[in-house]
């Protein structure tokens, strides 16, 4: 058996840090002590995302001439790229790659290579899986020791499978489902794989190992779907039809779910292939102890409200157009539709405008249609536009605004209101305050909405016309009171 070491290499290199899994990897590493690099093809787009410690270098796998300089003085490399999302054929990108990143790094003395594959077994795998198995081999061969992680589907907020099961449970009451969802399959959770992938950096051993790694439970897809469908309070019924074919599946999922239709393909032709783990070392080699199904589902779900919660929706829609498409633009579960306008005056006083909303002042815009609502929300047992609110000026974390309650409030500078009305899901309104040049300031509006199943996906779709009424208004009638209103010397909250 080969065994864990306390020694940890003076340089560490991530590739595929933008990616869902090195993402997640990255942070954990800037925990640990490590000198950290990480490979990227914009390293101005990611460097803003990391601490200042980590060394962040232009790179890419497919470009052999960038691989020496980046390689250089590394003692252990994380391997976390793969092409299944680009265009032809990906196998051939991920060989080329593979074959690349592993004779550069032999050439620049790396110590280890850490992969992470796909779990699967057998001469008759999908496409994808033994493309994935392909590039363990090819990193192998290449001379350098490389430790290779194959893991079943990883349950997180974000990763493609955890989000083409939540798709299709969220979409579809009623699930008109192909073979494929009684495939077994052992998931692991993504914070379960962090901890083998940090682990594996005091691993030692002189060869090359292959382990295999998954969650507590086996399950099939058709199991997980419900599981999640019970966390979400989702009553979905699944109708199993033997003739849809995995191209057919991958079109369906197209018209229902996020994923590329490529990715949805790949992904679609792996499902037919069992994953489950068949060898079990890694329990004995390393120390984690991987979690079951209901509590991955349940950390996914809640680790999605916390980061949900500590996001500045400024920076996750800073590339989004000032016109949204029909819907708006779909962040994770949740539906955003946000919009931004320069007002010229200080933040300050554009906070005061912003935290007088609500109560006997209204909403700025609209305000028989924010009556009307509020009626229909009393009809239906909701709170309505009866509570009012504590104070004419200021606002503090948990007062009432009318149907809403204050969820975050950053003086000067940020409001978010979640809503406590009757609605097929949750919702938010939430206002920031950016400084724009010496004097003048950029207001933006974001509305949020996470739909309960299809009756909140209806909600959304059918009302969108009448919140771009709405919101717009309410912004531009905002703008226009930050000339008209005075702003109090200091709008700090008072204490409690």
């Amino acid at each position: 058996m080969s065994e864990r070491g306390s020694e940890i290499p003076d340089l560490v290199l991530l590739t595929g840090a933008t990616g869902y899994v090195g993402g997640r990897l990255v942070l954990a590493l800037e925990r640990q002590s490590v000198r950290l690099r990480c490979m990227a093809r914009r390293p101005e787009w990611l460097q803003s995302r990391l601490s200042t410690g980590t060394e962040v270098v232009r790179g890419d796998v497919l470009d052999a001439a960038s691989l020496d300089s980046t390689l250089e003085g590394v003692g252990i490399a994380y391997y976390l790229v793969h092409s299944m999302a680009s265009g032809g054929a990906f196998e051939a990108e991920d060989r080329a790659a593979a074959a690349a990143f592993g004779a550069a790094a032999r050439r620049a003395g790396v110590r280890r290579i850490i992969y992470l594959g796909g779990l699967g077994h057998g001469a008759d795998l999908s496409t994808h899986l033994a493309s994935r198995h392909e590039v363990g081999r090819i990193l192998r061969e290449s001379g350098v020791p490389t430790l290779e992680f194959r893991a079943s589907i990883v349950i997180g907020s974000g990763s493609a499978s955890f989000e083409m099961v939540r798709n299709l449970v969220e979409k579809l009451p009623v699930m008109t489902t192909p073979r494929w969802v009684r495939t077994p399959t052992q998931p692991i959770a993504i914070e379960d794989l962090i901890a083998y992938l940090i682990e594996a950096l005091g691993f030692t051993g002189d060869a090359s190992e292959i382990f295999e790694i998954g969650g507590r439970d086996v399950v099939t897809y058709a199991e997980l779907m419900r599981e999640y469908g019970r966390q979400k309070n989702l009553r979905r019924f699944i109708v199993p039809v033997p003739v849809l074919t995995p191209w057919l599946s991958s079109l369906w999922l197209g018209l229902i779910t996020p994923l590329y239709a490529r990715v949805g393909r790949a992904l679609i032709d792996g499902v037919r292939n069992p994953t489950v783990v068949r060898d079990a070392r890694a329990l004995q080699v390393f120390a984690v102890r991987p979690r079951g199904v209901h509590d991955a589902i349940a950390r996914a779900v809640k680790n999605e409200d916390r980061e949900f919660a500590s996001t500045r929706w400024s920076d996750a829609l800073s590339s989004v157009a000032r016109s949204s498409p029909y819907g708006g633009t779909k962040y994770g579960s949740r539906l955003v539709d946000s919009r931004r306008l320069r007002v010229a005056a200080p933040p300050a006083a554009v906070f005061a405008v912003v935290c007088r909303v609500g109560g006997d002042r209204g909403w700025y815009y609209g305000n028989r249609l924010w009556r009307l609502r509020g009626f229909l929300d009393l009809l239906v047992g909701g709170a309505g536009m009866r509570r009012g609110r504590r104070d004419p000026e200021h606002l503090r974390v948990g007062d009432t605004v009318d149907w809403w309650r204050v969820e975050a409030v950053e003086d000067g500078r940020l409001l978010r209101l979640a809503a406590e009305m009757r609605l097929p899901g949750r919702a938010w309104l939430q206002f920031e305050i950016d400084l724009d040049g010496t004097s003048g300031s950029t207001l933006r509006q974001t509305a949020l909405f996470d739909p309960r199943g299809l009756g909140g996906l209806v909600y959304w779709y059918s009302l969108w016309p009448l919140h771009q009424y709405v919101f717009a208004g309410m912004l531009r009638a905002m703008a226009r009171a930050v000339q008209t209103e005075p702003a109090p010397a200091s709008h700090r909250s008072p204490a409690l």
